[in-house]
């Protein structure tokens, strides 16, 4: 798929001699000229020389433009957006036959053990990734997942089940804070509304879970009336092998097929200019062309911040890079040194570095939480409520229910890419989108409790379901987007972990609530309608604008 890097080749051309051509121009992309004030610069990095020289690889990432490395790219990183969703799904269709089986009295905790996991996992990656890089944590997580995938299915109680669980949910919570930082660090600024297109693997995993298993869990399971043995429960187990298989192939098209580099962003942010520089130029051979890049490019801002002396401290990478010859390559003892040095509060004080950006932290975390608690609420309640409103959902076959299911997945898919074309319209952007789709959500969930039918269950399922995939794929776009890239994988890591203590409580609730009760399904869609209403007061706008 593709050949390994020449660092020979990049060295050479990086240090080529320069031509009048090659001067870096000041000027943003055209595409970039209509983009409202309010972006993510110096003003709320608090650090002139980084966002100058992100303005630098910015220009430098446009010019070479969307090409072969960025494409492959997208397939690799839609691997990440899938199984975020395609797992979660996977715990909620093996619950019903595995508590037939194993009969647990809390049959809840399966998802809590998950998202436990979950949580875990978007903390230590999302926080890992800026320590140690992005490369690591981007081919580990779904390699992770696939090994616990697949030593679940044979399991041989409850309490194995829910550890494994628990721990291939470590890799899946790893995945869109690490994804979303890597493919967003590599994209030209034009092409940027990618990342929530991104999000079409994210509803494309709903339907595939649901054809896989709509044979296998729907007609290989216990029926109620017969006492339940493994020989007569097989459904679920070949169920998890298949996704364990699927994520296996994953893992090997990423780290075999695939070779990823380092966010130059990251290793500019961290000193490693002369890194970042050859970085860049072999992603421009990747994409058959050549970059004007140079090292004295990024070295240039610190020789302007130490004349001009506008600032009292010095750059991040202006000790490290004022060095015009590259320093050798640290060993791995060094290097892990290095990070474990850096396990503070730096990158979590950075998103609060400055009043405007400590707002927009605020707001994400606000918004991620409401909806983690949200939408598990909803889906461990409404079956009860329909219940005792006398809903009727037909005679409950296997064919009507898998349909069902099957017609609300696939509507997830035309959803993300509605979301995709409206963040880049003006009127609307990344915020408006977001604000209106998230309401909807809401309001679609309020209406869904009054179905008394099966069809009007399932018109009111399809709409909300589609409104929410809009949410999702402006959300997972949106937030790594205002995050500067040195602390971008904190930032994720942070409203992840939100999202995931949040949705912790959910089960919690659904094991000692009273489930025969409307009030939280309503408080459900409060949370979505109040979320959407918390985006209305973000201060950064990113359409159009690169990301720092």
């Amino acid at each position: 798929m593709e050949e390994k890097a020449h660092e020979t080749q990049a060295r050479g051309s990086q240090d080529r001699e320069r031509t009048p051509e090659d001067k870096v121009e000041a000027p943003p992309p055209d595409h970039t000229l209509d983009a409202p004030p309010d972006v993510l610069e110096e003003d709320a990095l608090g650090d002139p020389v980084y966002a100058a020289k992100a303005r630098v690889l910015n220009k430098a990432i446009q010019d070479i433009g969307m090409g072969r490395y960025q494409w492959q790219l997208f397939i690799v990183i839609g691997f990440g957006w899938a199984s975020d969703n395609l797992w979660p799904i996977t715990t909620s269709l093996i619950l019903p036959p595995v508590a037939s089986e194993f009969g647990p009295q809390r049959p809840p905790y399966l998802t809590l053990a998950q998202n436990i996991g979950l949580l875990i996992g978007a903390v230590f990656w999302g926080f890992g990734c800026d320590l140690f890089g992005r490369r690591w944590a981007f081919n580990l997580t779904i390699g992770i997942t696939s090994i616990f995938g697949l030593i679940a299915a044979g399991s041989p109680n409850f309490a194995a089940i829910c550890v494994f669980a628990a721990l291939w949910s470590i890799g899946v919570g790893g995945n869109l804070p690490v994804d979303s930082a890597i493919f967003l660090e590599f994209l030209p600024s034009s092409h940027q509304y990618l990342l929530t297109v991104l999000s079409v693997d994210w509803a494309l995993a709903q339907v595939f879970a649901t054809l896989v298993a709509w044979p296998l869990i729907g007609h290989m399971t216990c029926e109620d009336d017969e006492t339940c043995t493994k020989g007569r429960n097989m459904g679920w187990r070949y169920y998890m092998i298949v996704m364990g298989g699927v994520a296996m192939i994953m893992f090997f098209l990423r780290f075999v097929c695939f070779t990823i580099f380092e966010s130059p962003k990251y290793l500019m942010g961290k000193g490693r200019d002369d890194e970042a520089v050859r970085v860049v130029h072999e992603v421009a051979r990747r994409n058959r062309t050549t970059t004007w890049l140079t090292l004295d490019d990024l070295q240039a801002c610190d020789r302007l911040a130490a004349t001009t002396n506008t600032n009292n401290v010095a750059a991040p990478s202006a000790v490290q890079s004022a060095n015009p010859v590259p320093s050798r390559k640290p060993t791995l003892m060094q290097t892990l040194k290095r990070s474990f040095a850096e396990v503070n509060y730096t990158h979590i004080r950075a998103l609060f570095r400055t009043r405007k950006l400590a707002l927009s932290t605020t707001l994400i975390i606000l918004i991620w939480a409401f909806i983690g608690l949200g939408f598990p609420l909803y889906n461990a309640f409404l079956p009860y409520i329909q219940a005792t409103r006398g809903a009727s959902f037909g005679d409950g076959s296997v064919y009507l229910t898998y349909r069902n299911s099957l017609i609300i997945a696939v509507l997830g898919v035309p959803g993300c890419l509605l979301g995709g074309w409206l963040v880049e319209r003006r009127a609307l952007g990344r915020k408006g989108t977001l604000s209106l789709s998230t309401i909807l959500t809401g309001v679609f969930l309020f209406a869904s409790t009054t179905a008394l039918r099966s069809d009007s269950l399932l018109g009111w399922n399809c709409a909300y379901n589609f409104c929410a995939n809009v949410m999702y794929a402006v959300l997972y776009a949106y937030t790594p987007e205002v995050f500067p890239t040195r602390d971008r994988g904190t930032g994720n890591a942070v409203a992840a972990a939100a999202n995931r203590v949040f949705g912790v409580m959910a089960p919690i609730v659904a094991m000692f609530a009273d489930l025969k009760t409307s009030v939280p399904v309503y408080v459900s869609g409060a949370l979505f309608v109040a979320a959407g209403l918390l985006v209305v007061g973000l201060p950064f706008e990113s359409r159009g604008r690169a990301s720092m």
